[in-house]
């Protein structure tokens, strides 16, 4: 837990820690950042192996860190803590006392605790990041082992460039996760979705016919890392809560050609700028969809200043049809992020979000059930719930049943559902790389009202008992279960 110090400065020591806790394999042989990484990458994954460092890229000056979040005990990992829900009862426990009423108030809430529980960013004048400089025509990205994932990819792309901006109007800060393209040796393709703050920070500028000054931080310490995935609401900032989870200040130093301050112990940090108006083809991109998102024009961002550390290491992820390593991420966030839910809809016993359902696609709830159609209105409430409103299946159970266990919810889901009066169908908007919709941005979404029907509710039947086994014979057989002699 926090109390006792967090463990990690930067991400050299993470690695160190999960060596030491055999959960990282050195690739020490040359090995190809176009397609073989990522190859080697999903078959460890799908085999729930290790994380890997691969110390011989043939692109690039430096070693590629990938796969360090792909499982669930690396993630209580990353964030020092023994089980992910550790995290989200500790903030669920010090925003109840705010009694936040609907998503201002749980907004609000998380907002005052991260000032009164946290520690603000702490400003140094030196730091590891800045101790290689490259300026102007010095600059040149090929010197990062950036990855080509998937065959039909548009080149390369850096896959977890921690991508800072600042409102150009209130200078609120923003840390963001998004994809970037490689263009040429000095400009990024930046794929802002149309739901993320960024997009905002760049539509004022551009508005206001100004550059956006911006910077990307590769290889930050992990809690950083996973702060930069974090649904949080747009004015909270990214660095409190990252704050908040390592119970110490970031360190954080300022760029040396933009106004921007960036984390003193990352391994790499981009600077440049966004003109206003331009934008290049990005794309095509296999996502996390398990499809390539299509080629669209995007901002680009002009590199005119490369720091990193002596001797950096280069982080990356692969995205991929689950199960990959994201799916580690969005756990994380599932765990920390489930008492906020349930505060902001107390009907809700607990949440799964499915690594088939890529984060957006399917949520799986458990309720209470106490009243007629008390289901349709939970499936509504997640629906006005922030990023929740990107979900576009609800399957809703009683609370006997297991979330987490996909067979159950599967027996709930075929058995117990009259597909003319418990599925509700509506329309909403969807997440940006949603493929099927017919429309981009918004498309149709369904709810499944799996819990037990009601008289209330026109069943007049009488819904049956469940079948189960008396405590006793099940007592007995387990005492004689090796009499038995079945194996």
């Amino acid at each position: 837990m926090a109390a006792r110090g967090f463990p990690y400065q930067d991400l050299k020591d993470f690695l160190a820690a999960l060596e030491s806790a055999g959960e990282l394999r050195r690739v020490g042989v040359p090995v190809d950042p176009t397609l073989e990484i990522s190859e080697i990458v999903t078959r460890t994954v799908r085999a729930d192996g290790p994380a890997l460092l691969f110390e011989r890229p043939t692109r690039g000056e430096m070693p590629v860190a990938i796969n360090l979040f792909g499982t669930e005990k690396r993630m209580s990992m990353a964030l020092g803590v023994d089980d992910l829900n550790e995290v989200g009862a500790r903030i669920g426990a010090m925003i109840k006392p705010e009694l936040p009423v609907g998503w201002s108030g749980i907004r609000e809430g998380l907002g005052k605790v991260l000032q009164l529980k946290s520690l603000p960013p702490r400003k140094v004048k030196t730091a590891p990041c800045q101790q290689v400089v490259y300026k102007g025509k010095d600059v040149d990205l090929n010197r990062l082992p950036g990855l080509q994932v998937w065959p039909g990819d548009g080149g390369i792309f850096h896959n977890y460039g921690l991508t800072h901006t600042k409102h150009p109007e209130s200078g609120k800060r923003n840390l963001g996760l998004y994809r970037l393209q490689q263009h040429s040796h000095n400009t990024l393709g930046m794929h802002w979705q149309i739901h993320k703050d960024s997009t905002a920070h760049h539509a004022v500028a551009e508005r206001r016919g100004e550059r956006l000054p911006v910077a990307i931080a590769i290889g930050a310490d992990p809690v950083v890392c996973y702060s930069a995935s974090a649904p949080l609401p747009g004015d909270i900032d990214e660095y409190l809560f990252a704050g908040y989870l390592r119970g110490e200040r970031v360190e954080m130093v300022d760029c040396l050609t933009v106004p921007i301050q960036v984390p003193a112990h990352a391994q790499i940090v981009l600077e440049g700028y966004i003109e206003p108006g331009e934008r290049l083809p990005e794309g095509p991109f296999g996502d996390h969809t398990g499809f390539y998102t299509p080629v669209e024009p995007f901002p680009v961002m002009h590199v005119e200043c490369m720091t990193m550390q002596r001797d950096p290491v280069y982080h990356s992820i692969v995205t991929s049809q689950p199960p990959q390593e994201d799916h580690g991420l969005g756990k994380a966030t599932e765990r920390i992020f489930q008492p906020l839910l349930k505060l902001l809809i107390p009907d809700i016993v607990d949440y799964d979000l499915p690594a088939a359902g890529v984060f957006h696609n399917c949520a799986i709830v458990s309720i209470r059930k106490r009243y007629p159609k008390h289901a349709q209105k939970v499936m509504n409430a997640i629906w006005g719930a922030h990023l929740m409103s990107l979900t576009k299946l609800i399957i809703v159970v009683d609370e006997d049943c297991d979330v987490h266990d996909y067979n159950e919810v599967a027996f709930r889901a075929f058995g117990n559902v009259d597909y003319s009066r418990d599925l509700l169908l509506t329309e909403g908007p969807v997440d940006h790389l949603d493929h099927s919709s017919y429309q981009q941005f918004w498309g149709g979404k369904a709810g499944v009202d799996a819990t037990r029907k009601l008289p209330t509710e026109g069943y007049t039947r009488g819904w049956p008992e469940r079948m189960t086994m008396s405590p006793e014979v099940t007592s007995l057989v387990d005492k004689r279960w090796k009499e038995y002699g079945i194996s």
